[in-house]
């Protein structure tokens, strides 16, 4: 297939949700605000290069993650520092964690959660069950590594923390086609109304929600159908909505936006393309449920990000020409995830 055309490529000037959608490319270093017509109307110039979760706070500034060069040598979803951009650009915040990774959140109290790499004692390492063998220290990372849950205050200082160790280690075993560098890959830590947090294990093709009260796991949901999705969150009606990417999955090997009852797990709302393999994207991706009841999907290994209503047509559409240099992929211009903020939102309040 012949990427010919970036930028904006579709646009249902009656069907789309007006807005603006932000976005940051996988180590670029500008984080970007287009219009609906596809135009880049603010940008942010970034320190180190924006690296997975970004979006606009209340205030209307920037929370973006960014790479470090310290802290271990696992390429997928390093990060670092944790920045707040104001809306001209300056840094008003930030927090380094060298081991921070992937997904972060600033909490309504103020407070940022994040997911980080802790390394394994050498007993929890012997409990690690699937994965190739023999993986144990990939990218010379000085493995294997758990995931960390962890909660700072404005000041830095870690005020909660959850362990991926908790899990049952003799229940959920990696994916036999994953590295055992790490104990599980989280790539989603979504806070919900009531504190607790949703979290997905891209490896084990799991979903939990951790009380916050109690560090209890008071949810879980495993599917190898999942495909080691990412993005999971909890929607306003009480439904889960997840980027099932499709990747060593069961017999599905294509993308999927699943909307499912947590406690039934029954299927209330999917989309996937047209013909299937039109919509894949192996790793990162995410999506988001705008008010209009229509869909924004990032559709990152391609640097696509594109609007679906609910019977699954494609109403809005660009393609990042935002390119960058990947180790283990060479050039890419993906996007880890994206979000639409409507004009009068109050992270956008007509700023534009």
């Amino acid at each position: 297939m012949l990427f010919n055309s970036f930028g904006l490529t579709h646009h249902n000037v009656d069907r789309a949700t007006p807005g603006f959608t932000l976005f940051a490319a996988i180590n670029h270093d500008q984080a970007n605000l287009l219009n609906i017509e596809g135009e880049i109307v603010h940008q942010w110039q970034l320190k180190k290069g924006g690296i997975n979760h970004c979006m606009l706070l209340p205030n209307g500034n920037l929370f973006i993650g960014e790479g470090t060069e310290d802290g271990p040598t696992i390429p997928a979803g390093k990060g670092g520092w944790l920045r707040e951009y104001d809306w001209d650009g300056n840094v008003v915040w930030e927090h380094h964690d060298e081991n921070q990774h992937h997904d972060a959140r600033r909490l309504p109290n103020g407070n940022t959660v994040y997911i980080a790499w802790n390394k394994l004692s050498v007993d929890d390492a012997k409990r690690i069950k699937g994965g190739m063998a023999g993986t144990e220290n990939a990218f010379d990372a000085g493995g294997p590594y758990e995931d960390v849950i962890r909660e700072v205050d404005a000041d830095g200082k870690v005020v909660w923390e959850w362990h991926s160790t908790e899990l049952d280690m003799d229940k959920y075993s990696i994916c036999p086609l994953c590295k055992r560098h790490e104990w599980a890959h989280a790539n989603t830590c979504a806070p919900l109304p009531n504190g607790d947090i949703m979290v997905s294990y891209r490896v084990l093709n799991l979903l939990i929600i951790i009380d916050r009260q109690t560090g209890k796991i008071k949810w879980e949901h495993h599917d190898i159908d999942l495909g080691h999705q990412h993005d999971c969150h909890m929607l306003d009606n009480g439904n889960v909505l997840v980027y099932a990417n499709g990747m060593h999955g069961g017999d599905i090997f294509y993308s999927r936006i699943l909307e499912f009852d947590p406690d039934s797990k029954e299927t209330a709302w999917e989309y996937s393309g047209k013909p299937v393999l039109s919509f894949f994207s192996p790793h990162i991706s995410g999506m988001q449920r705008l008010d209009s009841g229509n869909t924004l999907i990032c559709e990152g290994g391609k640097g696509c990000i594109f609007e679906v209503t609910p019977e699954g047509d494609i109403v809005w559409q660009y393609i990042s020409d935002l390119w960058t240099h990947s180790p283990f992929a060479g050039d890419v211009n993906w996007i880890f995830r994206a979000y639409r903020y409507a004009a009068d939102s109050p992270q956008i309040q007509n700023r534009v």
